[in-house]
């Protein structure tokens, strides 16, 4: 992809090798150790995300980014995710992945206790850059209801296994395409949940028309979400009058020490009458 001609797309590629390598390294460990097999019913996310009267929002817990740097700290991870729910969130999205996002599966596992302990019946995806079933095993354990699976960084017949594992797992795999390509294989996949990416993997570049064209396709019957770029009120509405079914909101909620105020007033813009399709 360097050849797009951004002035800094070697680097991109770069930093998306150096992800999937960084992943590669950790499933190894992973792969040793046994299974804290968890019991817990998952949530319904095919119904709690397709949309009916409004846009459904998916609020997420990220501590950093490759693009943004370092991000609000003032509530831990736990903390965030309930208050996302109070303020409307019908989704919480929790970062997996440490060396890169300084996340981890100890933040999924302890967000899901405190939900539960809050009497929050919300949905948990596990947000991370999955190459194997192990990785889809691990969320299903630390209290995930799906798990992110990124069709740039896997062959169409890796992402069919992967959504195979998930299932199999009670999970539901939410497929991240960002163009038309990658949308055949996560349909070809089995996917019921699609995300298209506003921002490309490669570049980091954000590409609204590229994203509205992409989310046009997926069929009636699939569930679409709007993933990354949303910053404000107006995006909401804007994004409420297309395809999606969902979007998801990352780094706005997270430059906020208290998120509830601002997501609290996206969620006001994604049931707004004039917001609708």
């Amino acid at each position: 992809m360097a050849g797009r001609g951004h002035p800094l797309a070697g680097a991109r590629v770069s930093l998306l090798a150096d992800i999937v390598e960084s992943k590669r390294r950790e499933i190894a460990e992973l792969r040793g150790q046994p299974r804290a097999r968890s019991s817990r019913a998952v949530f319904d996310v095919v119904e709690a995300l397709r949309r009916r009267d409004r846009l459904h929002l998916i609020a997420e817990v990220k501590l950093k980014s490759p693009s943004a740097g370092r991000l609000s700290r003032a509530l831990a991870p736990p903390a965030r995710a309930v208050a996302y729910a109070r303020a409307g969130a019908s989704m919480v999205s929790v970062l997996c992945d440490g060396p890169f996002f300084d996340g981890g599966w100890e933040h999924l596992a302890a967000s899901r206790e405190a939900l539960d302990a809050a009497g929050l019946t919300l949905p948990l995806l596990a947000k991370e850059f999955v190459l194997d079933a192990r990785q889809v095993q691990e969320a299903r354990d630390r209290g995930a209801d799906a798990v992110l699976l990124i069709a740039r960084i896997v062959s169409p017949a890796t992402l069919a296994a992967l959504v195979g594992t998930a299932r199999h797992e009670g999970l539901e795999p939410m497929v991240e395409v960002v163009d038309e390509r990658e949308l055949r294989d996560a349909l070809a996949a089995g996917a019921r949940v699609v995300g298209v990416n506003a921002r490309d993997l490669d570049t980091l570049a954000m590409d609204a028309e590229r994203t509205a064209r992409v989310l046009a396709n997926i069929p009636a019957d699939v569930v679409a979400v709007h993933l990354s770029g949303i910053k404000g009120a107006g995006d909401v509405a804007q994004v409420a009058r297309g395809r999606a079914d969902a979007a998801l909101l990352g780094e706005a909620l997270m430059r906020q020490d208290d998120p509830e105020p601002l997501l609290t007033e996206l969620v006001a813009a994604a049931r707004a009458k004039d917001a609708g399709k």
